[in-house]
């Protein structure tokens, strides 16, 4: 992991935790180099083992690696996402079944992002960046990639290894940079909503 070391530097954990966490960030520079094809399903490998609710697994991932291909994810994908993703060697969609045989599932979505995490922090390991992006027209995305009513978007990733911050539009270089988080007495509350951690 010596090539994210970086993020290390830039951002630090409160509690004692795993660097791969703090070395995951949303690069928006790729570098125009193909990804193995081991290399990247190992990181669907990873998503394959996330946790779901009655392991219904209800994660779906449609990936584009041509450029035939790319050029039809482009189609559905903003004007300000394409000035940086174009770079990125993979795409892929991330869908999620809403249905299972006994009815509705109401973990698809929470399920899903389980995978996602795990996908994301594979391609830490793998010295790879991801960069998921909601900034894509769905609906014109299910019409172009056949996707069934059944299965909710969740979002587009981009997946590659990172390339020189320079190479990005002068106005996406300044946010090139691993970003921080809120403190864990903003986000935990203890007992009922709104109520601080004791001590805190």
């Amino acid at each position: 992991m010596s090539r994210h070391s970086t993020a290390v530097n830039a951002r630090s954990a409160t509690y004692d935790i795993d660097p791969v966490y703090l070395n995951r960030w949303s690069s928006r520079s790729f570098l125009e180099k193909e990804v193995p094809e081991d290399v990247l399903f190992s990181l669907f490998e990873a998503a394959r083992w996330a946790p779901s609710a009655y392991n219904s697994q209800p994660w779906r991932f449609i990936i584009a690696r041509t450029k035939e291909e790319r050029q039809r994810f482009y189609t559905f994908v903003n004007d300000f996402n394409r000035k940086w993703c174009e770079k990125a060697p993979v795409l892929a969609l991330i869908i999620s079944k809403t249905v299972r045989e006994t009815g509705e599932n109401r973990s698809h979505a929470f399920d899903t992002g389980a995978a996602w995490g795990f996908l994301a922090l594979e391609a830490v390991r793998k010295g790879l960046v991801t960069h998921p992006m909601t900034g894509i027209d769905f609906e014109k995305a299910r019409k172009t990639l056949n996707i069934p009513d059944e299965y909710a978007i969740q979002a587009l990733i981009a997946i590659g290894y990172r390339g020189p911050k320079d190479s990005l539009p002068p106005e996406l270089q300044t946010r090139e940079q691993p970003s921080q988080r809120h403190p864990l007495e903003e986000f935990i509350f203890e007992g009922t909503f709104g109520q601080k951690l004791a001590g805190k």
